[in-house]
């Protein structure tokens, strides 16, 4: 991974809900120092900095519908043009369908940009089924928990935010 520090780098870890993605993206961010970008957590930071576009990935969300791609692709482009993301950065939950592949790829054109690696991640659907059911996550920040490979340190308390 030394090769892949700094100069830019641009990444998206693919993989089913539970496989670990948020996980290894941060120890690859970490370790590599690339901006970590999750779509979810951009879309809950929308939804609480109450902008008009936040308003509207509210009224969707309380809905319970999906945030349709044009949404998600105006959010993501609005990240992606941050300035952590131009030394690099790792896809979280972006894209999920081949319609926001085509959309990052737009995205990144008009930067003069495209993708470096996509990354699979596979884990057998019995692990996932174990880990899915396991989570647990802080009403107040959003922090995840697992019970039983990553409790907080103070049980019922968050580490994050104290929640």
């Amino acid at each position: 991974m030394g090769a892949w520090r700094g100069g830019g780098t641009r990444l998206v870890l693919l993989g089913a809900p539970g496989v670990g993605k948020g996980t290894q993206a941060a120890e690859i961010t970490k370790r590599v120092g690339l901006a970590h970008i999750s779509t979810g957590d951009l879309l809950r930071a929308a939804i609480r900095d109450g902008s008009p576009l936040g308003r509207r990935v509210a009224a969707i969300v309380e809905r319970g519908e999906l945030v349709p791609d044009d949404l998600v692709g105006e959010v993501m482009a609005g990240r992606l043009s941050r300035p952590d993301a131009a030394g690099g950065f790792l896809l979280d939950g972006f894209p999920r369908t081949v319609a926001q592949a085509d959309l990052l790829d737009r995205i990144l054109a008009e930067r003069g940009q495209a993708l470096d690696r996509v990354i699979g991640i596979e884990v057998p659907e019995p692990e996932i089924f174990d880990r899915l059911t396991g989570r647990r996550s802080c009403a107040r920040c959003g922090a995840v928990y697992h019970v039983r490979y990553g409790r907080p340190r103070v049980e019922g308390v968050c580490d994050r935010c104290g929640g």
